[in-house]
């Protein structure tokens, strides 16, 4: 890493409150800035994320990509040398699996009442 440009960022959160700032690698993804987010998440916040998937990072109002690096996401116009960046974090709700979501579609059904009007 020696010679590498490291980048730093901090992550804020909904509340305003940060993570970081740290220093990265320009090749880390963010994938891992995600992981790294989960990992250090406040303890005393309620509904953490639990995965990658509940996590989205926005830089400059763009929503960051898991495959891509810090470099590849960048927008150096909106950047200045030796600055710290925030990126947002925007918690998204986890999905339903189908499984349950058919129990609760099934049990809805059930419980409709079916009446005729004579």
């Amino acid at each position: 890493m020696a010679g590498e440009d490291l980048i730093e960022l901090k992550f804020r959160l909904a509340d305003g409150t940060d993570i970081g700032p740290s220093k990265y690698s320009s090749s880390t993804t963010v994938a891992s800035l995600k992981e790294k987010i989960i990992s250090q998440w406040p303890k005393d916040k309620e509904n953490g994320p639990k995965t990658l998937n509940n996590v989205q990072l926005i830089h400059a109002g763009k929503i960051l990509e898991n495959n891509r690096t810090i470099a590849e996401s960048r927008l150096p116009v909106v950047e200045l040398p030796g600055s710290v960046i925030t990126m947002h974090v925007v918690l998204r709700p986890s999905l339903p699996d189908k499984k349950s979501d058919k129990l609760q579609n099934d049990s809805l059904k059930k419980s409709r009442c079916s009446c005729s009007i004579l």
